[in-house]
């Protein structure tokens, strides 16, 4: 099933032939520079398997991104439902992406997001979408800005999955759009 399409790109569920794209950018020391850590290829399956359950339970989730005229998957993009309270209540929806590095500077991630944003305010009805990432990370941070959303350091935490030992990835930074703002672009 396709979720959204753009004149490049295809956002769609996954298959099982996606799994050594997905277990490669799970793997990639470039690509999880400001995740806690990599995982293996056993772990990228078991990870898999958990998102496409969750898109089942709630048609949220992260979802494959795919060239479109190919449908070579790239990487991964999505509208999921948080689980961090209390840092984030309960219902808060994010945009999150991540792409092997071959795919990287080439506009993919903006495309196909600005697509997955029109979804969720259009289709979804949401009210906000947000995104974060860890302060250094200017890569995303900069997606953020040119999807339009703000950041908003009231709501800048200490990632709680994010272990002690790695304190240089603890903090996030957040960035929001409202359907509002959205629709005044």
């Amino acid at each position: 099933m396709i979720i959204v399409e753009t004149e490049r790109l295809r956002v769609r569920n996954w298959r099982k032939t996606d799994r050594p794209l997905f277990a490669e950018i799970n793997a990639d020391p470039k690509v999880m520079e400001f995740f806690p850590r990599r995982r293996t290829r056993a772990e990228s399956d078991a990870l898999m398997d958990e998102i496409r359950r969750r898109i089942a339970d709630t048609g949220l989730g992260f979802f494959a991104l795919a060239l479109r005229d190919t449908d070579e998957p790239i990487g991964f993009l999505g509208l999921a439902l948080t689980d961090l309270e209390p840092h984030l209540p309960d219902g808060t929806i994010e945009i999150g992406w991540r792409l092997a590095i071959r795919f990287w500077q080439k506009g993919y991630v903006t495309e196909a997001s600005q697509a997955m944003l029109r979804h969720g305010f259009e289709t979804c009805g949401l009210a906000e979408i947000v995104s974060f990432a860890v302060e250094q990370n200017s890569r995303s941070t900069a997606v953020m800005q040119r999807l339009g959303m703000r950041r908003d350091p009231n709501r800048d935490f200490d990632h709680p999955r994010v272990p002690d030992t790695l304190p240089h990835l603890k903090r996030h930074v957040l960035y929001a759009l409202s359907r509002k703002d959205w629709q005044e672009r």
